[in-house]
């Protein structure tokens, strides 16, 4: 097994731009779940450092979802006890491009789209 750094406990904090895009990549923690992935497999407890908001139903949900979609592919290890990781497959490693755009367009009008969803903003144009 390839050793990778822990996953920082506030890699998304309560103020990422993933929660203000109008539009989803799959569940409401797909996203967080995917860029968890991005630097190689993860077993689920890695995941709930950084997702410690996720509820384990949800992001079990949301992880079997991913899987069932063709985004992550989970992979039982019975050596020398048994373990599971989560990997990005080919199909969910194409989905950080688009991600990332995403969340630099959320990032670019946080303020605006913060606006709108406190009533700010009374009509587009």
């Amino acid at each position: 097994m390839t050793q990778r750094p822990p996953l920082p406990p506030d890699l998304f904090d309560e103020l990422c731009p993933s929660s203000l895009l109008p539009f989803r990549f799959g569940d409401k923690w797909a996203p967080l779940v995917l860029r968890c992935l991005e630097d190689g497999p993860r077993r689920y407890s890695e995941l709930r450092v950084p997702l410690g908001r996720v509820t384990p139903k949800a992001l079990t949900q949301s992880l079997r979802g991913l899987e069932r979609n063709g985004f992550v592919s989970r992979t039982v290890h019975a050596d020398p006890k048994l373990r599971v990781e989560y990997a990005l497959t080919p199909l969910g490693r194409s989905t950080l491009e688009p991600l990332a755009a995403a969340c630099r367009w959320a990032t670019e009008h946080w303020d605006e789209l913060l606006d709108a969803r406190e009533g700010g903003i009374s009509s587009i144009g």
